[in-house]
């Protein structure tokens, strides 16, 4: 077929402005360097247009004067240079702007800290005897132009929180932290101003610092979860082959409506739901999990994310993109980060009536020595700010982030990447563990099992028949027997290959019904067969190996936990796979609907469920399941929506991670004990006014150090 090709309308992209200006951004493909870029600006700049290559991104922004249909003329223009463009839709970057944001406040705070150490070294080791009032009052002076703005520009993040919680009159872990920071530094300044001996600048600095780092981690981890979603649905951009009249219509695929005609090429994913035209073999790994290529009639449904691979196809348009089946997996990844979005940390729980008892400690501090005691006012200030100082929520902060970050470097060590701040926390409740099949609990790597049962000539011309095929059968047996391809040989899809004599002889290479053998019922087992014109067909069997490690792995987890297997593959191979490795719950032959509705009943039954998965097919389980789980060789969508991604071949990091789980978990409680028992011992003395600010700070410095020192036995390799 060699109808012309139309341009890409990029109309709907174009972004206009108020002064009237067009303003459009695209993806290039096929830029390698800074003088790629250079070409494309200087083919359009110029005229009004204003052209911008950002070569890291590899994106260009074209600018100009006039109407929106402008664009395509001048993408044209450049595309001519061999360069293929796709437009870049708008994204959330709202987080990526706070997360920038959140890194300028850990320079400032940083920066502030590092200078902040010079005085405070020399204020903390030196006497009065030593250090005149006026150099003492100067270095106070010198450390408070470099604390107050620190904390009005880094401390943003905490105050802007707290505002936020209190005008909603609720409150949060924000508010004594925000309440801390400026009480402590107004009595410094105070303290400053009337040339007291002790400030606590370098205190405020630092504990900013600390806990700016704790909350840029946790906004880091978010964000990276809620982009699984998104991730899925960049599988799907790009342009499609639309068959018009006279000519072939390249169109976004966002653009596809129902009744449209796709032309798929080899190798090209179909990009919407519909139905075949014609007959052709599909990839179609990525929707259903089962390894071996699937050939589809003229009438048979497709769905977008199929690989086609072989023939070029034609594909009738049934649904838009957003009513796929790839817009069904992610409206249903959405609804389960939502469900996760609701998850309560423990610190937040803690706060709920943590923060308003603290505060109300403070004011009864404040009122008491002021209105009982007979105290002056900044001084009975000094001891409410002690109280809030000495309380001030970081050990109880600490307690979960400082453990999962040595359970974290644990588990990577171990090559496993924790992804979630609080999956640690998930994976400890587990107590079903749901596994997929092909590439988790197997290779992926299939094996040619009887290849001793027949003898050498007869898998020679097998061989030089697979040698034409590109079928992953086909490739096992090429890997074992190499041979020379065949010469002549016609592969028909779905089917098999065929190689024809002058004679009017032949050989096959393929299917049962293409050798004309009856279908094996019940068999488990992946087949290749072989015959000639004058010679009975031969069975060659493949399989695909679970790990080594499976099935001991297997036997201890179930010792605890309750073991399922779920599969896309056929029920009899999955029966197989469940019975060779010792597993009782199994579902064979499911589509990524059913495999997120089994994962939601488990959770709506009271289970909480760990999802081990690697593929397209798994990314919604993995999503709505208590916690997930990913090999490294997963797809990019699937390691996106997992917390946890491991890189060691088999299956024993699964039991890792659920071993660590549960002693992280016990150590968190035990630095909330810690942390709860200081409090119940200071707070006391602090109120009392028997302890100073300075040593305030100190003694909450001791107990957070307390909880690190904790959470450092998770270094150890138990």
């Amino acid at each position: 077929m060699n109808e012309p090709l139309r341009a890409t309308d990029y109309s709907r992209h174009v972004e206009e402005t108020a002064d009237g200006r067009c303003h459009l951004r695209l993806l290039i493909d096929g830029m390698h360097c800074a003088g790629c870029g250079f070409k494309i600006e200087k083919l359009l700049n110029g005229g009004g247009v204003i052209a911008r290559v950002n070569v890291t991104e590899k994106r260009l922004s074209l600018s100009w004067d006039g109407g929106r249909s402008a664009g395509n003329d001048l993408v044209a223009r450049a595309a001519a240079l061999g360069f293929q463009f796709s437009p870049v839709e708008k994204q959330a970057s709202k987080e990526v702007a706070h997360l920038r944001y959140l890194l300028r406040c850990i320079a400032v705070s940083g920066f502030a800290v590092g200078n902040l150490m010079v005085f405070s070294f020399a204020l903390w080791f030196s006497g009065r005897e030593s250090m005149g009032g006026t150099t003492r009052d100067l270095m106070h002076w010198y450390s408070a132009l470099i604390t107050l703005p620190t904390v009005i520009y880094a401390g943003g993040p905490f105050f802007k929180s707290a505002w936020r919680a209190l005008r909603h009159r609720r409150t949060n872990m924000d508010v004594p932290i925000a309440v801390a920071v400026t009480l402590a530094s107004a009595v410094s300044l105070h303290e400053t101003i009337v040339s007291a001996e002790h400030v606590y600048f370098d205190s405020v600095a630092m504990l900013l610092f600390l806990l700016l780092i704790g909350r840029y981690l946790d906004a880091r981890m978010r964000a990276r979860a809620r982009s699984a979603a998104s991730d899925l649905l960049s599988l799907m951009q790009g342009t499609a082959h639309v068959m018009a009249p006279e000519e072939l219509i390249r169109m976004p695929a966002a653009d596809l409506k129902p009744g449209m005609i796709l032309q798929v090429t080899k190798g090209e994913r179909i990009l919407a739901d519909g139905t075949a035209l014609t007959a052709a073999s599909v990839d179609t790994s990525a929707i259903t999990g089962e390894t071996l290529p699937h050939y589809i009639a003229a009438g048979t449904a497709v769905a977008a994310g199929m690989v086609n691979l072989g023939t070029p196809l034609q594909v009738r348009v049934d649904k838009t993109q957003q009513a796929s089946l790839i817009g069904d997996i992610v409206a249903l990844m959405q609804k389960a980060e939502q469900g996760g979005a609701a998850y309560v940390r423990i610190a937040d729980r803690i706060a709920r009536w943590y923060t308003p008892v603290v505060h109300a400690l403070a004011l009864f501090t404040f009122l008491g020595w002021t209105l009982a005691g007979g105290m002056l006012w900044q001084n009975a200030l000094l001891c409410a700010v002690t109280v809030l100082i000495i309380t001030c929520p970081c050990a109880l902060g600490l307690a979960v982030p400082v453990a999962q970050v040595m359970a974290g470097g644990r588990l990577f060590r171990r090559g496993m990447l924790l992804k979630s701040a609080d999956a640690l926390e998930r994976l400890e409740k587990v107590d079903t563990v749901v596994f997929d099949k092909t590439g988790t609990l197997t290779t992926g790597q299939i094996v040619f099992e009887n290849v001793d049962d027949i003898d050498a000539q007869t898998l020679r011309a097998a061989a030089s028949l697979a040698a034409t095929s590109r079928h992953p059968l086909a490739q096992a047996l090429v890997s074992v027997v190499p041979a020379a391809p065949a010469a002549g040989t016609v592969e028909q899809d779905g089917q098999g290959v065929e190689q024809r004599f002058e004679n009017g002889g032949w050989h096959r290479l393929g299917s049962a019904a293409f050798l004309g053998v009856p279908a094996t019922a019940g068999d488990d087992k992946m087949e290749l067969w072989f015959g000639t014109q004058d010679t009975v067909a031969q069975r060659l069997v493949f399989s695909d190996l679970p790990h080594p490690d499976a099935a001991a792995v297997i036997a201890r987890l179930r010792k605890r936990y309750r073991v399922i297997l779920l599969s896309g593959d056929r029920p009899q191979v999955t029966q197989a796979m469940a019975a060779q490795l010792g597993i009782d719950m199994w579902s064979g032959g499911i589509d990524p609907r059913r495999k997120y509705d089994r994962v939601d009943a488990e959770i709506a039954a009271g289970h909480h469920v760990l999802m081990v998965g690697d593929g397209l097919n798994d990314a919604a389980a993995l999503s709505r399941a208590s916690v997930s789980m990913s090999p490294s060789s997963a797809l990019d969508i699937a390691q996106n929506a997992a917390d946890i991604v491991y890189q060691r071949a088999g299956i024993a990091s699964v039991e890792d991670a659920l071993q660590t789980a549960v002693r992280t978990q016990r150590i968190v409680r035990q630095s909330f004990g810690m942390a709860l028992c200081y409090n119940l011992i200071a707070v006391p003395l602090a109120i009392a006014g028997l302890v100073t600010p300075l040593v305030a700070a100190v003694s909450m410095s001791l107990s957070s150090l307390l909880v690190v020192g904790n959470a450092l036995r998770l270094k150890e390799d138990k």
